[in-house]
């Protein structure tokens, strides 16, 4: 049984936690929180006018009867009805259209984390099991940030109901049962009020008591751990196994048999989950209700009696009844949000673990001198690296200087220490050990995007983008058409873009545009090369640039290497040894090291080094 102490800190850290979410969408998108916000208010209020008028209606109609008055009425019920009518539809519409937003702008909360994230810790597996874990706690029941909305349009509904129910109902409290009527006058009598304020308030209390300890059974461990298996099962199938990318490998393969049996698994998941449901949720939610019952009893025994005894009229009946109706649905709602807002604490306390997580990375304030000579000079002393989390070196006391338009050529098997080794020289990694040099000064020095500038990369895993082809480039919808155009035809899409009829402005892929192209992998290789040689960068590094491309189309590009790179430094990763022929100097890493250097016919002189060996185990796929 936890103190009150206790109770006291977990309370004050969900409104923390909570109110810390209604800042991040405020500030990421406040126009979805004051629509959500002025609906909800908007909505909790409107049901009262239509109370009040219909009440006094009735009384109008069960007393005197005026015809003016009555005329009066149905004037008034009727402008009411026809304004509420459109601002209704105003209301509904402006906060449809921002809810519309609400998907994406909630992805834009991690998007921007994710792109402002060092590296290194986007790099590391924790970082995607945090995000993973988010993700599957959205799925589930929208825990996290994206049921904060919800929870503030709730509490902001039910505050303003109880103050609307509070206003039309306080009157069955004040008015007094006629003198003459002694035998009920004990309607009127402060302590009778007191009493039935106290029941209705404890039975109001309960219902939602009730229905939050009946949720918190579905929060509970196995449950949560149970429904996030079965949707992992379920994802599984759906976004796997029937997936349009994976239609060939189901059939080849008979995937169907598998796939059907890990559905039936995610059945058997949630038939194990009925237990907990049937003995705990339910009957728990079951009071609930029974308990709304017995409010709803009371409120109609004390109201009409009062009535009966002359206090009031028939029509101030319907007021009383709805309003305190609604008070008590008001009050309800409220506890069970806030309720819920204790059960959602834990999903965003792992929200705000992934928000959280620090920048390490020192960003550097030196600016770096525009140099239209490219005279960038870089050099790895006695460089270390060791990944976070391993006790393995994946580079060792690496030293290399890059002389200034050389073709480098990075080669070495798997594991070698080839990928590290230019995510430590673009600075996505800091060294463990030693430093790296740019023009004699340490990079971590510079400033961060500006270090980042003077590289050109083409990664393995390059992405396009369903946008247009210069566009995709350019990655600017402002670009410079004749550039395009060039970096093309030296990458050797020209052909290609003959046969295309909106030449550059052709999209790519078809998720936006119906006439969008489909491309192949040497096509979309050759396009990543004009986008590097786009940005004109001194440095341009290219890892395995040819890996999609036919022995053709490769050679093209071999053959016009020089021109492709002009005046820029370049370095190679590849596999493809024949690629070493086109560059000046080759560095062969293994085991994180640099075991030897030197050109290609320096290197084949050394018939017991590693170059030698791997050239002659790929000899034949090419000719020398």
């Amino acid at each position: 049984m936890k103190t009150w102490k206790e109770k006291k800190t977990i309370y004050a850290e969900t409104f923390s936690l909570h109110f810390r979410a209604i800042k991040i969408w405020w500030k990421i998108s406040p126009m979805i929180f004051i629509s959500k916000s002025i609906s909800a208010i908007y909505f909790a209020l409107i049901p009262y006018i239509g109370i009040y008028i219909s009440a006094l209606f009735i009384n109008e109609l069960s007393n005197q009867r005026r015809p003016e008055e009555l005329k009066n009425l149905v004037l008034l019920s009727l402008i009411s009805a026809l304004i509420i009518a459109v601002i209704d539809g105003i209301i509904q519409k402006w906060k449809e259209f921002y809810d519309n937003e609400y998907y994406y702008k909630k992805e834009k909360i991690f998007t921007n984390k994710l792109l402002d994230m060092d590296f290194c810790d986007i790099d590391d597996q924790k970082t995607h099991d945090k995000l993973s874990q988010i993700k599957q706690n959205e799925n589930w029941n929208n825990s996290g940030i994206g049921k904060v909305l919800g929870m503030t349009e709730e509490i902001l509904g039910s505050l303003f109901g109880i103050i609307g129910s509070i206003t039309l109902s306080i009157s069955l409290f004040i008015k007094k049962v006629p003198e003459n009527n002694i035998s009920m006058q004990y309607l009127s009598n402060p302590l009778f009020l007191i009493f039935i304020v106290a029941v209705m308030f404890v039975v109001i209390i309960l219902s939602p008591l009730c229905h939050n300890k009946a949720y918190s059974f579905l929060m509970n461990n196995d449950f949560v751990e149970n429904i996030k298996y079965t949707n992992r099962l379920y994802l599984f199938y759906y976004l796997e196994m029937i997936s349009y990318s994976r239609a060939a490998d189901v059939r080849i393969y008979h995937q169907n048999e598998y796939s059907i049996s890990k559905l039936n698994e995610s059945v058997s998941s949630y038939n194990l989950l009925y237990p907990i449901y049937k003995k705990k949720y339910a009957p728990m939610n079951s009071l609930s209700v029974a308990i709304g019952f017995i409010l709803t009893a009371i409120i109609y025994l004390f109201v009409c009696l009062k009535a009966w005894a002359g206090a009031f009229g028939i029509g101030s009946v319907t007021q009383y009844i709805s309003a305190i109706t609604l008070l008590s649905h008001s009050l309800s709602k409220l506890l069970q949000t806030l309720g819920e807002m204790h059960n959602n604490t834990p999903y965003l306390k792992t929200v705000f673990e992934f928000l959280d997580i620090p920048h390490n990375m020192y960003k550097g304030s030196l600016t770096i001198e525009k140099r239209n000579d490219r005279k960038y000079e870089i050099e790895f002393r006695n460089v270390s690296f060791q990944y976070p989390n391993t006790n393995t070196y994946a580079l060792r006391h690496v030293n290399m200087k890059f002389k200034i338009g050389q073709r480098l050529a990075v080669v070495g098997e798997n594991g070698s220490g080839k990928t590290t080794f230019i995510k430590l020289l673009c600075r996505l990694y800091d060294p463990t050990e030693g430093e790296i040099l740019l023009n004699g000064i340490n990079i971590q020095k510079y400033n961060y995007n500006e270090y980042m500038s003077i590289f050109s990369i083409i990664f393995q895993d390059f992405k396009l983008l369903s946008f247009s082809l210069a566009e995709n480039i350019a990655i600017s919808t402002k670009y410079n058409e004749s550039r395009v155009l060039k970096c093309l035809e030296s990458a050797g899409f020209s052909e290609r873009l003959k046969t295309l009829k909106k030449g550059i402005d052709t999209c790519l892929y078809k998720d936006f545009d119906d006439k969008g192209i489909e491309i192949s992998g040497g096509e979309a290789q050759k396009i990543a090369i004009a986008r590097t040689l786009y940005k004109d960068s001194p440095f341009i590094i290219l890892d395995e640039p040819t890996a999609a491309l036919d022995p053709i189309a490769e050679y093209e590009i071999y053959s016009k290497f020089n021109e492709i790179v002009d005046d820029k430094t370049a370095i190679y990763i590849s596999h493809r040894l024949s690629s070493c022929r086109f560059c000046n100097e080759i560095a062969v890493f293994d085991n994180g090291t640099i075991i030897q250097q030197g050109s290609h016919d320096s290197l084949m002189n050394h018939k017991d080094g590693k170059y030698y060996k791997l050239w002659h185990a790929q000899a034949q796929y090419y000719t020398e």
